[in-house]
């Protein structure tokens, strides 16, 4: 295989190279109608015939015939200069960039013709303009770095392997990472809303990227603090929740962070994931204490790379920047972890008044009423959510009510983004049910 094409006569030929874009040379020698950013305006001139539709390009840079009105005449052929092999070499990347006039780009297409090697560094030249080309969509796609570091780890495998329930932390960090490269310094100070529910309630805070960026480093570090590593409060701070500790950190700041915060927080995140690669199986269960609740390391790292992912959307909102949802494997994990959480939540509420009573007891382990809950989409699937007892089993024999969400909103109903209420859901069955496992997902979130 040699990569060139075969006529049917059986004869190999050189590659084919597509013309390229019409550079600003060429616009003065299209005498028939307005160049690209001259379209004429719509309508018809009072007193005058209809106005013909401007030139389309059809293949290899020809033009076309309008739909209707009469044929335009084709610009006239220019003139080709004789150059030289190792002038027409030169010119290849003003040809890829479309910076050759009109008779330099014709002596280099018909070079290309018969020239081999030369139409191979063309073809290579046009690839790297192509991404070059600003209109395109910089966030990166969420399965490119795991990947690269598959193939990278097929063909060397690593000495210390990151467990499988630390990549959706490593990859949520290392996305934010891209995001905070791409901004501006001035856009490390654009305003961020923060929006999350406190009984009910739903509670508003303003901040700055990089006080967002403040408050996951400071929340880090209740993991790096439970694995012995350095805590950003500083050591012999008081046990605090996630949000005490982030107006603490904002608090001692003295001045209004900016990008020096970056490296701080992506330092202490690789620290992080390589201290559990080296510590081996056992360190999944630690316990990491966040002053009311406490989780295993296995799920802090889960529950710290999904917090991650929503605090990176809010920025992306505020610097107008695209940016994707995880994969579909991690956000299944990240909406497993959330159902789990549930029934503690309902119960805490029920112990408050804010839920309506269980209807039964039911023994540890027992199964008890439960509702169904489906996720539409990447991440999707079935989980039953137990109603009476945080200790019950979920059985689908037993679902007395179904929800049906896509995704992403049920994980911004579980982050405070969206109300209960707002929440578009397909309901079915017990309505109280359904209103108390939405306002519980909702008690989920926090700043």
């Amino acid at each position: 295989m040699t990569g060139a094409d075969d006529d049917a006569d059986g004869v190999a030929r050189t590659p084919r190279i597509p013309g390229p874009r019409r550079s600003a040379d060429d616009h003065a020698d299209l005498t028939a109608g307005p160049g690209p950013e001259e379209p004429e305006e719509a309508g018809e001139p009072e007193g005058e015939g209809p106005v013909e539709e401007p030139e389309r390009e059809g293949p290899e840079g020809l033009v076309e015939e309008p739909e209707r009105g009469e044929p335009v005449e084709e610009p006239p052929e220019p003139d080709v200069p004789v150059l030289g092999h190792g002038v027409l070499k030169s010119l290849l990347g003003a040809w890829a960039l479309s910076a050759c006039s009109a008779g330099e780009t014709a002596a280099v297409e018909a070079h290309l013709t018969e020239c081999g090697p030369c139409a191979d560094e063309a073809l290579r030249l046009r690839d790297a303009v192509a991404l070059l080309h600003r209109d395109r969509d910089l966030d990166l796609d969420p399965l490119l770095r795991s990947r690269v570091l598959e193939n990278c780890l097929g063909r060397r495998p690593a000495r210390i392997p990151v467990p499988d329930w630390v990549t959706p932390y490593d990859a949520e960090t290392a996305r934010l990472d891209a995001l905070l490269r791409d901004i501006g310094d001035s856009e490390w100070h654009a305003p961020v809303r923060l929006k999350w529910y406190e009984e009910d309630r739903p509670v508003r805070r303003k901040a700055t990227v990089a006080g967002v960026i403040g408050h996951l480093f400071a929340v880090d570090g209740l993991v790096a603090g439970a694995l012995g590593l350095d805590d950003p409060l500083g050591s012999g701070t008081p046990e605090l929740s996630p949000s005490e500790r982030t107006e603490a950190f904002w608090s001692g700041l003295g001045r209004p962070p900016g990008r020096g915060l970056r490296e701080p927080w992506r330092d202490q995140s690789h620290t992080l994931i390589r201290t559990v690669s080296f510590a081996g199986r056992g360190v999944a269960d630690l316990t990491v204490t966040y002053k009311d609740f406490a989780l295993p390391l296995r799920d802090s790292l889960l529950e710290r790379a999904f917090e991650c992912w929503l605090h990176a959307d809010d920025i992306a909102n505020a610097v107008a920047y695209p940016y994707d949802p995880p994969c579909g494997a991690h956000l299944h994990e990240m909406i497993g972890l959330a159902t789990r959480l549930l029934p503690a939540a309902l119960a805490g509420r029920r112990r408050t008044g804010l839920a309506s009573p269980a209807r039964h007891l039911v023994a540890a382990g027992a199964p008890g009423r439960s509702l169904h809950l489906e996720v539409e989409g990447a991440g999707g699937g079935h989980w039953y959510i137990a109603l009476d007892s945080p200790a019950a089993i979920g059985d689908p024999d037993q679902a007395v009510a179904q929800v049906a969400m896509e995704g992403v909103e049920f994980c911004q109903l579980v982050a405070g983004r969206i109300s209960p209420e707002e929440a578009a859901a397909g309901q079915d069955g017990d309505r109280e049910a359904i209103r108390d496992v939405l306002a519980a997902a909702a008690s989920l979130s926090r700043l």
